[in-house]
């Protein structure tokens, strides 16, 4: 086993993972189809209608067109297994929409919409558990010492020392460092090779695969060298920028104005309009829901429970900072007292203002519930990093100098930073920092499930009781 394993790992495998992972989806697709038919029927008497063969058709034509315009079968190392999720998540959510588009249009009487949720249901988790088997194999195989790729570095920095160590931490990455060039050693974990001008001739007489190259722009002479010599030997040449002043940036992207290559600090997903929209319509929908399931009967509950409490209105509105510094009013369920500070000074665990209902309230996020209305009306969404009093806004920009970088998009009911433990009051500035680094990460790294997951931790916290609600 051990002796095949080893031949395997002298040759390249990414154009048979491709070729394997496309097959494998055309299978899995066309046998869960027809499965579909025994599932719903018993038999298999009605694929060979006119109807459920045209679809059968339409269906691995779309699936080849969209699967190879998502470039869903380029398998990186280094990518997490969600990354894939999400990347199939969306070639479905695409073909069922194609799929479904073309039967209502095309009146296809028929096609059972039923045996239709059978098929993508049962194709979509079958598709899902070999992609996670065959990445779980790979890693095994290289976790192992094979189909390794060689790589070199020229240039050592910090940001050098950051690549040799993450590549080094986890075997089944696949990649077995060499060592490193440099006009002086330093004190790393690979081998140091020599200056320079040694690189060439080591590159010209060694099997190297990858280049990573981290010079100062004095050495372009040899950066341009090096690339040179690494196209002809087909070397494949990835350039590590050092960009240690702009480390509070954990994503950064490149955009191209015409040919000349813009570095974004911030990556910002909900900038693509079909992911607003996205995150707007569920908003839409699930405010929508709240409001005419729940707020009819929670309000009259809460409204009494309140007046019986203390003394004044059943709902407190204050103006807080929105998406682009925008000032809007934000409704919560009164929680304390009548008092003249509510607008200046935050509420702290053991605060006199709250009455007792409140602390009820504010335990159980049930005080946040008329936020859903702010959501409906596009001044909030369900996730997002939580609106502060204007006072707070002015007040934690001086402690922070990225803290109106959470303001690129709508405040929420609920977000990252909360449901990691930075809810409530904000005792230290550097409570105020994490909190801020969290909600930049959760706009960096939106995506649709993360939505889903923090709703999910926000209703775990609510049912057992936040131990940071004040």
């Amino acid at each position: 086993m051990n002796n095949l394993l080893e031949k395997l790992s002298k040759k390249r495998f990414s154009k048979y993972t491709k070729l394997i992972l496309f097959i494998s989806d055309l299978v899995l697709l066309n046998i869960t189809y027809i499965l579909s038919f025994l599932i719903k029927n018993g038999n298999l008497d009605r694929l060979s209608l006119k109807e459920p063969r045209l679809i059968f058709i339409l269906i691995n034509i779309f699936w080849i067109g969209i699967s190879f315009n998502l470039n869903s079968y380029k398998l990186i190392r280094i990518e997490r297994f969600k990354n894939q999720f999400l990347k199939l998540l969306k070639i479905f959510t695409l073909h069922i929409a194609l799929i479904t588009i073309l039967i209502v249009g095309l009146k296809l009487t028929d096609i059972s919409r039923l045996r239709i949720l059978y098929f993508y249901s049962t194709a979509f988790i079958l598709i899902i558990i070999f992609r996670f088997l065959f990445t779980d194999l790979l890693k095994m195989i290289r976790a192992k010492g094979y189909n390794y790729r060689t790589v070199l570095f020229i240039g050592h920095n910090e940001a050098t020392q950051q690549i040799i160590q993450f590549l080094n931490s986890n075997l089944s990455f696949g990649y077995k460092l060499i060592g490193y060039f440099d006009e002086k050693d330093s004190d790393t974990e690979i081998e140091y090779l020599g200056n320079y001008e040694k690189s060439l001739n080591f590159i010209q007489n060694n099997k190297i695969e990858e280049i990573y190259i981290s010079m100062s722009d004095k050495d372009i002479k040899y950066i341009n060298t090096i690339i040179s010599l690494s196209e002809k030997l087909m070397i494949r040449i990835k350039i590590i920028p050092n960009l240690k002043q702009y480390s509070i940036y954990r994503k950064m992207s490149v955009d191209y104005y015409n040919e000349t290559p813009v570095l974004l600090l911030l990556k910002e997903p909900l900038e693509n309009p079909i992911n607003e929209l996205i995150k707007r319509l569920f908003d839409i929908i699930f405010s929508l829901l709240i409001i005419i399931a729940i707020l009819p009967w929670l309000i009259p509950i809460i409204s009494i429970l309140i007046k019986i409490s203390s003394k004044g209105p059943i709902f407190f509105k204050q103006l807080r900072t929105g998406m682009d510094n925008k000032e809007f009013y934000c409704y919560k369920f009164r929680t304390m007292k009548q008092n003249s500070k509510s607008g200046t000074l935050q509420a702290s665990i053991n605060d006199s203002r709250i009455t007792k209902i409140g602390r009820l309230l504010r335990k159980t996020n049930l005080d946040e519930f008329p936020q859903f209305i702010n959501v409906f009306l596009g001044q909030m969404s369900i996730v997002g990093p939580r609106p502060h009093m204007l006072k707070h806004t002015k007040d934690f920009s001086d402690i922070t100098d990225n803290y109106l970088i959470r303001h690129y998009v709508k405040p929420g009911i609920t977000g990252w930073a909360q449901v990691n433990g930075y809810r409530g009051e904000t005792k230290t500035n550097e409570d105020i920092i994490k909190r801020v680094n969290h909600d930049i990460w959760y706009i960096e790294n939106w995506g649709f499930i993360l939505d889903l997951k923090i709703i999910w931790l926000t209703i775990y916290n609510m049912l057992r009781g936040e131990e940071n609600a004040c």
